[in-house]
């Protein structure tokens, strides 16, 4: 294999880069509008709760349940079940285009649940001191648990950022082209081994290069 290796990823090696930047685009993409949606939506689930600011056991339950349903399908079956919102929203089903809609409902609900968790570290001590003050409930929102917050935020996302690159591979099966597009079309039809471990070792280093990004950022928002 190694003596093959070099030769094939010369070869492939446009199509590689292609291949890369769509991928990028597509987590960059629907990671942004992901944490645009994901994050009110997990900040909703903990002040709807019981015991917190805004609780409403009718609300939460219908939200925990919706995000709950959104999770459980497998996103494989989800690119499946939703073709026409797909087509609705972007005008295709295939490519990058295609490949950003199903993407952004299969990471909204689990980001919303990463964001969830951590939001509900945050010392209820702290949250009763801010209403005792006469806090209202959107100043404790943005106050106090997005602040308070902020670090285990940063790492819900960067989990959820993560799973996007799996996901992202899984859109190459079905036409959403990017690095599972071309380790299907380039390495698994074409028999060539070495170039499904090209692909694979790239999006390991994409998978480190967040995980570093994240971890980093979380350590400077704890010690500030």
């Amino acid at each position: 294999m190694l003596s093959s290796l070099i030769p094939n990823v010369i070869e492939f090696f446009p199509e590689l880069i292609k291949a890369l930047k769509e991928t990028l685009i597509m987590v960059s993409v629907s990671g942004l509008i992901s944490a645009l949606l994901g994050i009110p939506v997990g900040v909703a689930l903990v002040v709807t709760s019981k015991g917190h600011i805004l609780e409403n056991k009718t609300f939460y339950s219908v939200l925990s349940k919706l995000v709950n349903t959104l999770r459980s399908i497998p996103f494989v079956i989800l690119i499946a079940a939703i073709p026409g919102f797909t087509r609705l929203i972007v005008g295709t089903t295939i490519g990058v285009k295609g490949a950003i809609v199903p993407l952004i409902v299969a990471c909204v609900p689990y980001m919303a649940r990463q964001v969830e968790i951590a939001l509900l570290k945050v010392d209820e001590g702290v949250i009763e001191a801010y209403q005792s003050m006469g806090f209202s409930p959107m100043q404790i929102i943005f106050k106090v648990l997005l602040v308070e917050g902020r670090g285990d935020v940063v790492l819900a996302i960067t989990f959820s950022l993560i799973g996007l690159i799996g996901f992202s591979a899984i859109t190459g099966t079905v036409g959403g082209g990017g690095l599972g597009d071309f380790a299907i079309r380039y390495g698994y039809q074409y028999f060539k081994s070495d170039i499904m471990v090209v692909t694979i070792l790239v999006i390991v280093v994409i998978v480190y290069l967040i995980q570093g990004m994240g971890d980093l950022i979380y350590r400077k928002l704890s010690h500030s």
